[in-house]
């Protein structure tokens, strides 16, 4: 044999090898799926008193498993660590009512958006509080880390006079509201309107003002973040959401939590 139709047939070798190599990652089976989520975060995600996480993105993250026949493992973590976890493969996915950003996006992957809950202030009722910075100058205005709210308030309102105080965690936020030591909290509109505010202490307060809208800040909605280039997983989940919005069990799942609409039509 010639060293040219050696070289021909090493070369077809490779190319059928690396064929192989490839159908195989194509074909790769998910068995499981590490979801991410802050469990401070009712009613989309929360620790009963057995210590079981419970909510509304506990709930559509099992459906999502169920029709992929799929395990879910779900894999607790402060929202502000999200991303830096996802991408060091602490867990496959955040479900954890993350919006979708420009930001985010140079960084990690999103499926398709799954639901839009909307930004707003929560604050003591007749405060005459408003999402401006001209009735917040001179104010203190809690967020949890890591979310569209910090990113909008420290953006839009903190050059404006507006003291911005960011938090570990949603309860740091509302514990802080309730004491006084803030005037008001930016935070999800849903979250705030059937946890915080249904809570005793959260009766003396409400959401004011109008909804807070920005693009390029606060995003489209919330989906679920991945890692960039796992098309496999999102894939999956983007059929299997779809699914379950066709057959009715997200439309359940939504009742459940909300007093409103939250799905993206």
């Amino acid at each position: 044999m010639s060293f040219k139709k050696s070289a021909s047939f090493a070369l077809s070798s490779i190319i059928a090898a690396l064929a192989v190599v490839s159908f195989s990652a194509q074909a790769k089976e998910i068995t499981q799926i590490r979801f991410a989520v802050d469990p401070s975060y009712p009613p989309f995600e929360s620790k009963q008193a057995d210590g079981k996480l419970a909510g509304f993105d506990i709930d559509l993250g099992n459906a999502l498993c169920a029709q992929m026949k799929v395990k879910c493992v779900w894999v607790e973590n402060n929202f502000d660590g999200m991303i830096p976890g996802l991408k060091a493969r602490k867990f496959d996915a955040v479900l954890s009512d993350m919006g979708i950003t420009e930001e985010r996006l140079k960084q990690i992957d999103f499926t398709d958006p799954l639901y839009d809950t909307h930004a707003q202030l929560v604050a003591r009722a007749g405060s005459g509080i408003l999402p401006t910075p001209q009735a917040l100058k001179g104010k203190r205005v809690g967020v949890e880390q890591g979310t569209v709210q910090e990113r909008y308030a420290k953006a839009k309102w903190e050059p404006q006079g507006v003291t911005v105080v960011p938090y570990a965690d949603e309860e740091q936020v509302e514990t802080d509201l309730v004491a006084g030591r803030i005037d008001a909290m930016f935070t999800d509109a849903a979250q705030a309107a059937i946890g915080f505010l249904k809570k005793p202490q959260g009766k003396s307060f409400a959401l004011v003002g109008p909804i807070v809208e920005d693009k390029a800040l606060i995003g489209p909605g919330t989906a679920i973040g991945l890692r960039k280039g796992d098309a496999d997983l999102k894939n999956g989940l983007n059929t299997a959401f779809a699914e379950i919005k066709k057959n009715g069990t997200f439309k359940r799942i939504m009742a459940k939590y909300f007093e409103t609409d939250i799905s993206i039509h």
